[in-house]
């Protein structure tokens, strides 16, 4: 993994997310995801909703282009048009000061090839950035970076409450 600093000052895409991690329990992570296109954060409960609602975003705007089609258990390809009529409705700035009470993450999917995610996901709160080559390895990513501050905090998310 190749990591960078100082580039989280920005979302420079229009497909940018925000990810604000509210809690975390028993190993499934909550909060609030957001992007350009709605003044509401979209609540989240673990990875897979954060991928379903990350791709409905990113079919609706038609970007990033998908390499292949999503395909069903019967083998059935399907393919998804460009929503007609999206604006923004929060800049980069507004977007930017949304906040997880654990860790926020500004999500940049760049490429959606070989049926997954490619780009660079930053830990806001230390101002880190790394790029990523599916959602397996983002969500490995997200998953280390919440170890690593609970770890530091002194809590245990695996912990029965």
């Amino acid at each position: 993994m190749v990591e960078m600093a100082g580039t989280g000052h920005y979302i420079g895409t229009p497909n940018g997310i925000v990810l604000c991690v509210g809690q975390t329990q028993r190993g499934t992570i909550e909060g609030y995801l957001y992007h350009a296109y709605s003044r509401d954060g979209i609540p989240f409960r673990g990875y897979e909703e954060i991928i379903k609602i990350s791709e409905e975003l990113f079919n609706a705007l038609g970007f990033p282009h998908m390499g292949t089609g999503d395909r069903d258990i019967g083998g059935q390809t399907h393919r998804y048009q460009k929503k007609e009529g999206m604006s923004k409705v929060m800049k980069d700035e507004e977007l930017l000061e949304r906040h997880g009470d654990i860790g926020t993450f500004v999500i940049r999917v760049q490429h959606r090839q070989h049926s997954s995610w490619q780009g660079r996901v930053t830990y806001l709160e230390k101002d880190q950035t790394v790029y990523f080559r599916s959602a397996l390895e983002l969500i490995k990513i997200i998953d280390g970076t919440l170890n690593e501050i609970e770890q530091a905090d002194g809590t245990n998310r695996d912990e029965v409450k």
